[in-house]
């Protein structure tokens, strides 16, 4: 069947995939231009002016209210999130985003723009809390990892974009200067608008909540090659999410009984941890320290001067985002225990450096040389970070999670990175002006702590279906350290999983012919 009446256009399979992989990077690119845009407006003369000149303090308040609203966004999807399904959930937080980008656009006071800030954020929270979800429920074991991986490439894309965006403009007078690339928001949000309504729903999300035919339909688009819903693979797909939507209905504790610590739901709370730690452990290696301050960075603590300070951060950026599609070749090859330990392992040596060099950038004779070196050592951190850090975080609260709490892992994995983030944002002008380089220590510290945390407590994800974790928890109830465990650290899929699907195909296989070789008798019994 062809035409318009087709649904999605008629686009099925891998092109199907890729217009899903489109929407739901436009969203994280939004995030990540949002996440860089403000570290150029906040040194930009004429938005200073507007705002009557604020200190370090308020100037820290501005941006990082910003994580507030996303961490309440992000919230939101864990009240209502699963009730609206992934793509209506989508549509909420482009709609709240686009009224917070029109309102910081016209700002002229600080109050204004702090509410606006806080919108934008709510928006955002929603969003970057749904897209990886809704990506991983509609993408392939061996194209998941990539997929959402990408997505945060792009992501730095957007941050690369807001930074040589407020760089150009930096030359422009006037308040054009920052309120046109605060007002480019809105072109991510006609990119969705323009695409999410017409895309399918997450199938494992359908069939959660009864929509069987609406399911397998969704299921045998995105196969695609000619599948059908009434195709064995297709059939065999939903009967696997169903039934770990059964057993999560049937041994699924209630939020009471998580919180009393029932007995039973040790691996439900240390999923849930795992999902949420990733995403605190994505802001305490320091990324953000720099993501939303780096031309703030290199002025105050390298000493460099406004215009040569906006032109490092941009060509990092453009560094940065090169480096990250590293991440998409290692993501499933190495797995995402190891490149959590070694980003974090190559991070720590990084602020080392820094923390080192900055402590001489004063020195009268060689000052400039010790400078140049810091400068050096954040670009290197970033290599480090694009490679090993960009992706995972948002990845890992998406596969650690069971389909029944996959929605409110999400949304407490990115609350908890929002909170975080707010956190550092608010403190990072304070701990350079106070602290100078030893401010920097703190990232060497933490960085440090993270590489025999990943190694003891976290499983491997890689190369699984969703439903493999369900079942490595079901079988380790009270499992809390895996490095012991090899089905729980090896990248590649644990074999008696890849036999036990075989297995299912030839039991369903067989009862369906069965089933036909019953109606064959019916019927020649009434013949007769």
């Amino acid at each position: 069947m062809r035409g318009d009446k087709q649904p999605y256009f008629g686009l099925t399979g891998t092109m199907l995939n890729v217009w899903v992989t489109i929407a739901c990077t436009t969203a994280m690119t939004l995030y990540g231009y949002d996440q860089g845009v403000f570290g150029g407006i906040i040194i930009t003369k004429d938005f200073l002016h507007t705002m009557g000149e604020p200190d370090a303090k308020l100037q820290g308040t501005i941006v990082s209210l910003y994580d507030i609203g996303c961490f309440l966004g992000a919230m939101s999807t864990f009240v209502f999130g699963e009730g609206l399904g992934r793509k209506k959930t989508l549509m909420t937080g482009t709609a709240i985003v686009s009224i917070g980008a029109i309102l910081q656009t016209a700002a002229f006071s600080v109050p204004q723009i702090t509410v606006a800030r806080i919108i934008t954020g709510i928006g955002n929270g929603i969003n970057t809390a749904t897209a990886p979800v809704w990506q991983s429920e509609t993408s392939k074991p061996d194209f998941r990892g990539k997929l959402v991986v990408f997505e945060l490439i792009i992501n730095i894309a957007g941050f690369s974009l807001s930074n040589w965006m407020t760089y150009g403009f930096s030359f422009t007078s006037g308040s054009i200067a920052w309120r046109f690339p605060l007002a480019f928001q809105l072109f991510f949000s006609t990119i969705l608008f323009a695409t999410v309504p017409w895309l399918p729903e997450s199938p494992r999300w359908l069939l959660a909540h009864g929509y069987h035919d609406e399911g397998l339909g969704i299921l045998a688009a995105l196969e695609g090659e000619h599948a059908t819903p009434n195709d064995d693979y297709i059939l065999n797909q939903k009967n696997i999410i169903l039934e770990a939507v059964r057993i999560e209905q049937e041994t699924a504790p209630t939020w009471m009984e998580i919180l009393r610590g029932k007995t039973g739901t040790t691996g439900m709370v240390s999923r849930l941890l795992l999902g949420a730690g990733t995403q605190w452990m994505h802001q305490l290696v320091g990324i953000n320290v720099t993501s939303y301050y780096l031309p703030l960075v290199l002025q105050s603590s390298v000493g460099l001067s406004n215009n040569l300070a906006r032109l490092l951060a941009a060509c990092n950026s453009i560094s940065y985002f090169i480096f990250s599609f590293a991440g998409l070749l290692l993501i499933e090859r190495v797995g995402r225990r190891k490149l959590m330990m070694w980003g974090a392992a190559g991070q720590c040596v990084c602020y080392i450096f820094i923390s080192a060099l900055l402590s001489r950038a004063d020195d009268p004779e060689y000052g400039h040389e010790f400078a140049a070196g810091a400068t050096a050592f954040f670009f290197l951190y970033y290599i480090f970070f694009g490679i090993c850090w960009q992706g995972v975080p948002w990845l890992y609260p998406t596969e650690i999670n069971s389909l029944s709490m996959r929605t409110k892992g999400v949304a407490v994995g990115t609350a908890s990175n929002w909170l975080c983030n707010y956190l550092v944002v608010q403190l990072t002008p304070l701990g350079i002006a106070n602290l100078d380089w030893r401010f920097y220590l703190i990232w060497v510290v933490f960085n440090a702590i993270f590489v025999p945390l990943v190694w003891l407590v976290y499983p491997e994800t890689a190369n699984r279906q969703l439903e493999d974790i369900d079942k490595l928890y079901r079988e380790n109830k009270f499992m809390l350290f895996v490095f012991r465990n090899k089905e729980a650290i090896q990248v590649k899929r644990p074999q008696r999983f890849i036999d036990a699907d075989e297995q299912r195909m030839e039991m369903f296989t067989i009862s369906e012919q069965e089933e036909e070789d019953r109606k064959d008798r019916m019927k020649r019994r009434d013949e007769e």
